[in-house]
């Protein structure tokens, strides 16, 4: 589900997104029930508190969601709010490179409509004043008049009362204090329409064309994403507030960017690629790019929150590790077009890198 591998099943890609054809055809016969996580628990309360974590020392989460033949399905799981944003060994520099976008991509990276500013600051709040310093001590803290969210990594601090009310300010200290790329959405006439963003790990898609659009519209550009317009709709109205779920998102890219609004992606209509040589690929900068995505309902304002944390993954240490899994990414990547959606591979590259990628991996 990747909107360009960022949104897949929200915004643009949906590279494997909500529900498969059975699954929809399952759905029309039977009510699709809302997904329940723990309801004994207050939202803001389901909280596990790490007091010393050590970033530095803490690795990023080695994912491997590629399966032999790619199907549309939902893939799915409940998910705690203990989970909902991840540090690791690679922050600080990763919101020193965000800060940069920040300053020099905004347009790009950040925006907003008006109707955006009841949920933004909603999630502002609830992320600097509550998740962050429960979840992380040792990292984020309070002023003792609990005024001011400080960060001890980067020593910036920010403002909780008053809340403010610029909605790019409240865009730009969410992107520079955690690595998770947020979409919001609202329900408007009966569809979901994204209504604020800061993404600064976008792949294949300008985020700033999504600001104002429906899913349908969002959603343009992605191979069979017809086939589940419908589920997904209801999805997303039956998700609960407070409520939330997570997926994971994958895909190769022969290079080592985080962001890449112009790349990685390969419009299906587009017949003018061209497969490419091993001359033409340098392996030691190609990637598994995986995103860990979630989707949540805000329990106040009752928009969606859509997130995700990107992690690369280089092939030459992937294989180096275990030949393995590097044998069965390659099969994955085969598999692409021999599902549900034979489109998929050339949606996502494959029919580019595809040849030279798993040879290497089989090699």
């Amino acid at each position: 589900m990747s909107v360009s591998y960022a949104i897949f099943f929200l915004l643009s890609g949906i590279t494997t997104v909500f529900v498969g054809w059975r699954i929809r055809q399952r759905q029309q016969r039977q009510p699709l029930e809302p997904v329940y996580l723990d309801e004994k628990t207050p939202f803001h309360d389901n909280i596990e508190p790490l007091p010393n974590f050590d970033y530095q020392n803490e690795e990023p989460l080695q994912l491997r969601p590629f399966k032999p033949i790619y199907h549309i399905t939902m893939a799915l799981q409940s998910a705690t709010q203990s989970t909902l944003i991840h540090l690791d060994k690679n922050y600080l520099t990763r919101i020193l490179a965000r800060q940069n976008l920040l300053q020099t991509q905004t347009s790009i990276v950040l925006g907003s409509l008006p109707e955006s500013l009841s949920p933004l600051q909603e999630l502002y709040i609830y992320l600097l004043k509550t998740y962050l310093p429960n979840r992380f001590p040792s990292i984020f803290s309070l002023s003792p008049d609990n005024t001011y969210f400080h960060n001890k990594i980067t020593h910036r601090s920010f403002p909780l009362i008053p809340i403010p009310t610029d909605r790019k300010e409240l865009l730009k200290t969410i992107g520079e204090t955690v690595e998770e790329d947020m979409f919001l959405l609202r329900e408007v006439g009966g569809k979901h329409v994204c209504v604020a963003f800061i993404c600064c790990h976008p792949s294949g898609f300008d985020p700033s064309t999504k600001l104002g659009k429906t899913l349908k519209e969002i959603h343009g550009p992605v191979p069979g994403y017809e086939r589940i317009e419908v589920g997904m709709e209801r999805f997303f109205k039956r998700l609960e507030g407070g409520k939330r779920v997570k997926r994971v998102n994958w895909g190769i890219q022969t290079h080592s960017s985080l962001y890449s609004p112009s790349t990685n992606h390969i419009h299906p209509s587009d017949e003018s690629y061209t497969e490419s040589t091993p001359e033409e690929i340098d392996i030691n900068s190609c990637n598994l790019r995986v995103e860990l995505q979630s989707l949540m309902r805000l329990p106040d304002s009752k928009a969606l929150l859509f997130s995700f944390k990107t992690f690369l993954y280089p092939l030459t240490e992937l294989k180096r590790i275990s030949e393995t899994e590097a044998k069965e990414l390659a099969d994955a990547i085969d598999g692409l077009s021999e599902g549900n959606v034979p489109l998929m591979k050339v949606y996502k590259g494959g029919v580019k890198w595809g040849k030279v990628v798993c040879e290497y991996l089989r090699g």
